[in-house]
This record gives structure tokens, sequence and C-alpha cells, in this order.
């Protein structure tokens, strides 16, 4: 049996929406009583990104070992089908449907309308200036936390002095692990230049690796010795570029070490699995809390890799003084900017 009971892939749009079953969920009837039904959207680039998609798959296996939840996905083949994908969880009676990534936010609380009595979360909420309705878990991550710990990691390890940052899609997102990784890399080292690029203005940018090559080959050329990218499955590209140029390379989302072992030297970690996990959690204990809320460093939402042989580059000194960087965020003596 496969890790989840009914995995479905979205194949495409006719009349409302057409999904092939990679393995049909069971009859009402059989369903276990009690059990909490999950139905799960992955973002861009879906299962098998080896970054947030896939941290968002595991909390949502754990949550089927863990706490006997029922759950199933789909994977977008467009973004015509994100609203098409979520309704449909909704009109199966689905306890709760969840949308991993921001450009799910206006889908989600517009369907999240039109059910209810459904409970909804979004992964990466992004606030569009109105109320959030009464049954969705806008799940936001401290991104820049986790960004200033990487960050402060690359100008220890820089010999030039100068970094590299390479953003997916340009938005207010994306720009919270610049702007935290730029203010780790200066409380690190003052002296340190960081070059930043972003692959584009459209989703699209998070899946380009051919461009986030391109980009980083240009930062290394610039003297760039350490290059952190957030970037989606685009980051292939800068991991290739920085394979190449014998230069270090830092992931994001999910500990990617073995996207490139010996030239990822760490990741930023992004516990979207922590969060699918604790509001299934919730619906299950009956808790659910909907309404914005938050994941840092504070909440574990947000960290980096420093342990175990992933972390085997990063020289002792060095993660020495991050996780004293880190403790002084958590208790509030050192504010990270995310603007």
């Amino acid at each position: 049996m496969t890790p989840l009971r009914s995995a479905l892939v979205l194949a495409a749009l006719a009349f409302g929406a057409t999904f092939l079953p990679a393995r049909r969920a069971p009859p009402a009837a059989a369903h276990p009583p009690g059990a909490v039904r999950v139905g799960l959207v992955f973002d861009v680039g879906g299962r098998g990104d080896k970054s947030f998609n896939d941290a968002a798959y595991e909390g949502l296996a754990r949550a089927e070992r863990e706490l006997g939840a029922e759950v199933s996905y789909l994977e977008p083949s467009g973004a015509e089908d994100r609203e098409s994908a979520l309704r449909l969880f909704a009109s199966r009676g689905y306890d709760l449907v969840i949308g991993v990534g921001f450009i799910f936010s206006s889908d989600v609380d517009e369907v999240a309308l039109a059910y209810p009595k459904t409970w909804f979360a979004c992964v990466d909420y992004a606030p569009r200036g109105g109320a959030i309705p009464p049954n969705v878990a806008a799940l936001a991550f401290r991104e820049e936390e986790g960004s200033f710990l990487v960050g402060a990691a690359a100008g220890l390890l820089s010999k030039t002095g100068h970094v590299g940052f390479v953003g997916g899609m340009t938005g207010p997102l994306i720009h919270k692990f610049e702007v935290g990784y730029q203010a780790g890399v200066k409380a690190s080292c003052p002296g340190c230049t960081v070059h930043s690029a972003y692959v584009g203005t459209s989703p699209e940018a998070y899946h380009d690796p051919a461009k986030g090559k391109v980009l980083a080959i240009s930062q290394i050329s610039a003297g760039a010795d350490v290059i952190y990218h957030a970037s989606g499955s685009s980051g292939h590209g800068v991991f290739e570029a920085t394979r190449d140029a014998h230069v270090l390379a830092i992931g994001v989302d999910a500990d990617q070490h073995d996207e490139m072992p010996g030239t990822v030297v760490t990741s930023m970690l992004k516990r979207g699995d922590v969060a699918v996990f604790d509001t299934v959690r919730e619906v299950k204990e009956k808790r659910f809390s909907p309404g914005m809320r938050g994941f840092g460093l504070r909440e574990g939402g947000v960290d980096w890799v420093h342990e175990g042989p992933h972390a085997s580059g990063i020289p002792e000194d060095v993660i020495k003084r991050v996780e004293a960087l880190k403790k002084d965020v958590i208790e509030g003596h050192v504010h990270v900017p995310k603007e």
C-alpha cells in the first residue's frame, strides 16, 4: 500500500473538471469512523519538487500515519485548475481542504465562502486586504528569520566577500527571503556584498532551471562564492552553476543536500510539513483555529540545516555563531527585517 490511500492527479478541465485518479478513494461507507478526510492541492511544480511541495506532502503523509487521516492530493496542470481542484474536494465533503502556495490565497477565500461548513487552510497565505473567511486558516511563515540564519552562515563561509541570492518570482513573498538573507550576511560580515537577481515575474519563474543557472553564473562572475536560492525547481540550475564553479550553494524550504552533495552546504528549512500536520491535528481534535497564523523560529516553523552529515561542510565555529544569532532572534534581542 502506498503512503497515501487516495492520491489523485489533476489531468485536464472539461465540463467543470475531469480528474484521473492514481488511486481511487474508497467509498464513503468504507471510511473509518471518526477519520478526518483531508484534500491537498499542490503549488506550481507539484510533488517531487524537493522543496516546499514535498514538505507539505510529508506533513500530509505524517497525518495519515499518526492521525489515521484519509488523505488525497491534486496536482494542477495550470493556473485555471486551482479553484476547480479546491471545489472538487469541498464538494465531496472533505473535512479540510488545503492549498499550498500564496497563489492559492484568493482561490481559497472564494471557495471557502461557497462552502462555509468546510474547513480550509492556505500554506503561505498572502493577505489580500479584505477579511479572511471565518473557516480559513491562513498559514504564513517568517521566512526572513530562516533566511537570516543562512545569510549569516554565507557571510562567515565566504572567502571573497561576495555572496549571491537568486529569487524565483518577484513579489513580497520572495522579497522577505532576500531581505532576511541580506540582514544575516551583514550581521556576520558587514563588509560583504550581496548580489541579487530574480528569475521572472510570473509563477513560471519557479520552474526555469536554465534561467536560474544563467543568473548564478553571472553572480559567480562578479565574485560570489556562496549563493542562496529561493526559486523552486529553478534552483537546480543554481546548483549546477555552483557545482561547475566549485563554489557553495544554499538550498531552500527543505534539506536540499541530496540535490547536489558537496555543493549544497546547508538549506533554509521552511516547515510546511509542520504547518500541514498541525492543522490536520486541530481538525481531528475539533479545535481548528481560523485566521492568520505565523510560523517562525520560535514556533519551529523555520530553521537551517546545521546538524548531521548534511551539515558536515560547515565549520563548528560557524555553527556556534549562527546558533547564537538564532537564540538572539527567538529571545527578541535581534529583529529581522522583512522589507
